[in-house]
């Protein structure tokens, strides 16, 4: 079985995307407008002026997940993501000896 991961992305100015349970909440004066499962998202992009709860930046860094902040031309700003996976022993290994030049 394999499962399709998707990215949100939200452009409406003045939306406020929130955790909910363990859903993405996306919210426009107040009002409900998409309600999505987090476990269904790989990410979420946001264009302008898109506010983001602490709550859901936290967990979608828990959960590996990314962020991505744009302009509202969709000019890269900034992304968040969740730690690294991988052999650090080996990521020490190589890190050394790039600064020790062998």
């Amino acid at each position: 079985m394999h499962t399709l991961q998707n990215t949100l992305y939200v452009m409406t100015p003045q939306a406020y995307a929130h955790l909910e349970n363990a859903t993405v909440r996306i919210d426009v004066d107040r009002e409900k407008r998409l309600q999505v499962p987090l476990h269904h998202l790989a990410g979420l992009v946001t264009f302008g002026n898109v506010m983001v709860s602490p709550a859901l930046m936290h967990r979608l860094a828990d959960e590996g997940k990314s962020l991505v902040l744009l302009d509202e031309h969709g000019r890269f700003k900034a992304r968040m993501e969740g730690p690294v996976s991988g052999n650090i022993t080996l990521r020490d290994q190589i890190d050394s000896k790039d600064h020790h030049g062998r």
